[in-house]
Parts: structure tokens; sequence; C-alpha cells
């Protein structure tokens, strides 16, 4: 189901089934690097050792996107706002796949 301002609504599904957290993005790409931040980041870009499987339903469909999501630590760049302290999560996913659940 697409807002007004064009953005769809992406449910997480845990591994169990439940449905946790919601994000909001225009492709289920940027729902999914939203998801990829609240992981365990790694250190670093070059200590990322694990990647972890996100699940994420479309509301109003019985869509699942399948991406493998990591996140690491870095030093905030210059032009980013202050409030975001001296170092910043930033995260990375590779689509796996679709699939649709069973009712």
């Amino acid at each position: 189901m697409v807002r007004e301002d064009g953005k769809r609504n992406f449910v997480l599904v845990e591994d169990d089934g439940e449905e946790t957290s919601v994000f909001s993005g225009t492709y289920p790409r940027q729902a999914a690097l939203k998801a990829a931040r609240r992981l365990h980041p790694a250190p670093s870009r070059d200590e990322v050792d694990g990647h972890a499987t996100l699940k994420l339903r479309e509301r109003g469909t019985d869509k699942i996107h399948v991406y493998e999501g990591w996140a690491w630590i870095e030093e905030k760049d210059d032009d980013d706002p202050e409030w975001m302290g001296d170092q910043v999560t930033r995260s990375n996913v590779s689509k796996q796949g679709i699939e649709h659940r069973e009712e």
C-alpha cells in the first residue's frame, strides 16, 4: 500500500514469524538499510564478519523481501550534523529474493 508521499511500509518478520518493527521507504532496499542499522555493528567496515538475514513484509501484500544485512561503525563525515556524535553506524544489504507468506 503506497502512501500519499510515495513511501511504502515494511514490517520486519522475525524467525518465529512475529512481526515487530515497521520501516518505511520508497523501495524495499531503503527499509532494509534502516533495519540493518539496528544490527550489532562491527568496529569497522573491514572487520564485518557476519551477515544477518532480514525479512521485510510489505504491508497490504503477502510479499516478503529477503536481504542479507550487515552494519559497521565509522567516524562521522565533516558534513554530517553535530547531533550525530563522533561515530555513526553505516549499513549495507544484499537482496536474496522474494518469498510469499503462506496463510
